[in-house]
Formats: structure tokens, C-alpha cells, sequence
């Protein structure tokens, strides 16, 4: 038995180190062969829940993790993981009231109390995310990130722009399902209103700004001789560029884009992108930059009040107001052509208000 133990626990350290470096599968065999040797051990079975968590075997992680906390329920570290099992599966209330476990038995946990601040603003409750979030920064969490997070939820000033690790890893694991979770969940219509709304009928050359995966692709690529694409995503643009239908796809921000790019063009295009951006002073400034005389500039917003510029949602995505988009348009010098509201997809069973809008440089194309 000692042999066996000895044995298990080598196992079970090769499987810390593993983990610790990333390497999930070989972490998955070498908890998979402690447990085989000692089975049963909450450890063991925790670590194991990890990583199996971790490599997108959510199921089987929260069967592990129950069965560790039934011989060990106040086992803290089990309890967070479980969340996020629970979490993923979508079963908020019994994710929340996990990790609400956890962080009473182990309160200095920084990633529990942030996942208790994103169940409770998905569950719509304010003012116990707004704690949690507050009490991740107090416990060492990534205070840019928490302080957008709180701003969602506290009704304070909304901060200019997202952090961007945050869009970036969103639209990283978005884009799996990203064109069916649109399309099909969200009904999602934004490509086809904007193009419908083109008063030009051929382009020289346009630029989608966020592309995606590349949602707006088929409806415009008939209508431009060059179709050029970016988006913050790695993984977005690697999807954008396997369609076939961009002539080029870049990585990267869009207003550091618009603000350095030589290429220029006679269409900007940007669906459902801004939601992800807030301020527009310098996406604005760079389409004024890029743009041809005679140029078209549209793109979506979520509807802000309009005693309001933006303001950030508990959604964790901008709004935008009419009003603002005006003053911006007529100070860049931009001739707004028409505005149309649209419900801009569903969300949570509802239409969310949407503001389409369609702008132009003044002066004839050359």
C-alpha cells in the first residue's frame, strides 16, 4: 500500500506541474493515474476536476468535483472550480451559491470573488456584484478589468473603452459559434440592414471594422472591387481570413488602425462593433482620416438615452445616443444621412434598441 501511495503522490505532483505550465492533457494522465492507484482521494479528485475543467470537459469536472466535496463539502478550492463547471453549464443559481461558499470559507480568493461578481451581474443583481467586484480588487484581482466590470453594474461613470484583454478573449472564445450564436440565438440582422441602407450600389474599396468572422462578407464582397477586414480577435480574423471572401485581414485596434493605415477608401463598415469600443472620438477622427470624398461611413450602436453620450450597460456593452453621434459627425465634418431603429437582436428573450446609421464625407469621389 505505501508502494502504491508513494506512488500516486508522484503522480499527483508530475500532474501540479503540469497544470501549472498549461500542459492539460499530460496533467489529465498523471491525475488520471494517481486516482487510478489511490482512488477516491479529494485531492486528487479536485486536481483532476481542474484540469478537465480546463480542457473543456465541463461535465465530467463538475461530476469529479461533487464527488470530492461530498468527503470534503467545505473544500474551498473545489467549490470555486465547481462554479465555473456550473457556470459554463449554465446553471447560475447553483454556480453563485458554489462560489459564494467558497469565498466565505476562503475570502482572499480573488478569481472566486470576481466569478461571484460575473454570476451576480448575470443573474441582474447589482449590488452584490458591485461588492464581489469590489472585494476581487481588494483581494489582488486585475484592477482595470474589475473597475469596467463594477462600472457595469454600479451605475458609475463608464469608463472610455473595455480593457483589452477583455474584448480580445471574449471574441477569442467567441468565435467557435460565433455566426450561429448570432444569427441563430441572438437573430441577429445587422449585416443586412447596413448594406440594404447603401445608397451606392459598387465600391472601390471598403474596410470592415470588427469583422468578425466575417458576418458582412457575403453581402458586400458582390459590391466591392477590394473588401479589407480587422478585428482585435486572433482568432476572429484567422475565421475571417479562411472564408475566402476579405482581399486582406488584419489583427489589431481599429483606431490605431484608422489612425496610421495608408490604404484609403470610399466605405467603412462597422456591425455591432461599437457596443465593444465606447468613446468614438478617435474611431471618428480615423474615419474622417481614411475616408474618400464622397465616402460612406455606417455602423450599429446599441440606443442610448439621449440625455446621454454613452454609457456602459450592465451587459458589459456600450450604448450610444443619437445625439452623440451627431455631435460627432457634424465636428469631424461627416453629412449624416439617415438614422433608422431596429431592434438589434435578442437578448434574454428581449429586443435590444438599436441605432443604425448611415454618414458620408462631403465632396465628389475622384
Amino acid at each position: 500500500m505505501d508502494a502504491r501511495f508513494e506512488q500516486a503522490k508522484a503522480f499527483f505532483l508530475h500532474g501540479l506541474d503540469h497544470y501549472r505550465a498549461g500542459r492539460f492533457e499530460a496533467a489529465d494522465r498523471e491525475f488520471s493515474a494517481a486516482l487510478s492507484l489511490v482512488p477516491g482521494r479529494p485531492s486528487t479528485l479536485t486536481n483532476l476536476g481542474a484540469t478537465r475543467l480546463k480542457l473543456g470537459k465541463v461535465e465530467e469536472a463538475a461530476a469529479l468535483l461533487q464527488e470530492a466535496l461530498k468527503q470534503e463539502p467545505d473544500n474551498a478550492e473545489a467549490l470555486g472550480h465547481l462554479a465555473a463547471a456550473l457556470a459554463e453549464m449554465g446553471r447560475r443559481d447553483e454556480a453563485l451559491a458554489a462560489v459564494t461558499r467558497a469565498v466565505a470559507l476562503s475570502p482572499d480568493n480573488a478569481a472566486a470573488w470576481g466569478l461571484r461578481g460575473t454570476l451576480a451581474r448575470e443573474l441582474g443583481r447589482r449590488e452584490e456584484a458591485a461588492e464581489a467586484f469590489r472585494e476581487a480588487m481588494a483581494h489582488g484581482a486585475d484592477r482595470q478589468l474589475m473597475s469596467y466590470y463594477l462600472a457595469g453594474v454600479a451605475q458609475e461613470s463608464a469608463p472610455p473603452a473595455p480593457p483589452r484583454q477583455y474584448v480580445e478573449q471574449l471574441f477569442d472564445s467567441y468565435a467557435q459559434d460565433f455566426e450561429q450564436h448570432l444569427a441563430g440565438t441572438l437573430q441577429y440582422r445587422g449585416p443586412e440592414i447596413l448594406v440594404e441602407g447603401l445608397a451606392q450600389p459598387r465600391f472601390r474599396a471598403a474596410l470592415d471594422l470588427g469583422c468578425g468572422t466575417g458576418l458582412v462578407a457575403p453581402l458586400l464582397r458582390p459590391r466591392c472591387e477590394r473588401l479589407d477586414g480587422i478585428d482585435l480577435s486572433a482568432a476572429m480574423v484567422e475565421r475571417a481570413r479562411a472564408s475566402g471572401l476579405y482581399d486582406n485581414v488584419v489583427q489589431g485596434d481599429i483606431a490605431e488602425f484608422l489612425a496610421a493605415t495608408g490604404k484609403r477608401y470610399d466605405l467603412l463598415i462597422a456591425g455591432d462593433v461599437f457596443v465593444y469600443v465606447g468613446a468614438l472620438e478617435s474611431v471618428f477622427d480615423g474615419a474622417a482620416r481614411v475616408l474618400d470624398a464622397g465616402g460612406a461611413f455606417c455602423f450599429s450602436l446599441e440606443a442610448a438615452d439621449e440625455q446621454e453620450t454613452f454609457a456602459l450597460r450592465m451587459s458589459l456593452r456600450y450604448a450610444h445616443s443619437e445625439r452623440y453621434i451627431r455631435m460627432l459627425a457634424a465636428q469631424r465634418g461627416f453629412d449624416l444621412e439617415s438614422t433608422v431603429r431596429h431592434p438589434l437582436r435578442i437578448d434574454q428573450g428581449r429586443p435590444v434598441a438599436g441605432l443604425f446609421a448611415w454618414l458620408r464625407k462631403p465632396g465628389a469621389p475622384s
